[in-house]
């Protein structure tokens, strides 16, 4: 038997409150298309934290000439997902609290990671990654930003 800790209504409060931060985390990213955020959270405890953007050592410029990002820009869920397994930590069970939801490519790091749970802003032009942790088995849940000033 699995006993709820948090009321549902405790719950929203803490996804709201996450959601800010990632907000708030995306904001350092030097990409000028999409600035993307990601923390990790587990137990309570934020355990990673990422923004989109490239490589370390790698210029922080995102985009070519043409205002196409290039190919080696990490996503934020990547790069939280890549400090957590630098770390002590690990990431199961955890939820990841992001301001647009997984690609269907980082998808697959999301649940190789083994987070359980996904609460995004803003959708992704592509849903697959998003139907794809639902059909594994990870919870996955929209707060518009208009939500969360509520």
């Amino acid at each position: 038997m699995k006993i709820e800790y948090k009321s549902k209504e405790k719950q929203l409060r803490y996804d709201k409150a996450y959601l800010k931060m990632a907000l708030e985390w995306a904001k350092l990213s030097h990409c000028k298309r999409k600035q993307v955020g990601a923390l990790i959270v587990k137990d309570s405890m934020i355990i990673s934290d990422g923004y989109n953007g490239t490589p370390t050592g790698f210029d922080n410029c995102c985009e070519d000439e043409e205002e196409k990002t290039l190919w080696y820009v990490l996503h934020a869920e990547a790069n939280a997902i890549m400090k957590v397994s630098k770390s002590t930590n690990n990431s199961n069970g955890a939820t990841l609290y992001i301001t647009l939801s997984p690609c269907k490519e980082c998808s697959k790091l999301v649940l190789q990671s083994g987070i359980k749970r996904v609460v995004y802003v803003k959708g992704y032009k592509d849903d697959s990654g998003l139907r794809f942790l639902e059909k594994a088995g990870v919870e996955v849940r929209q707060i518009k930003e208009e939500e969360l000033a509520e």
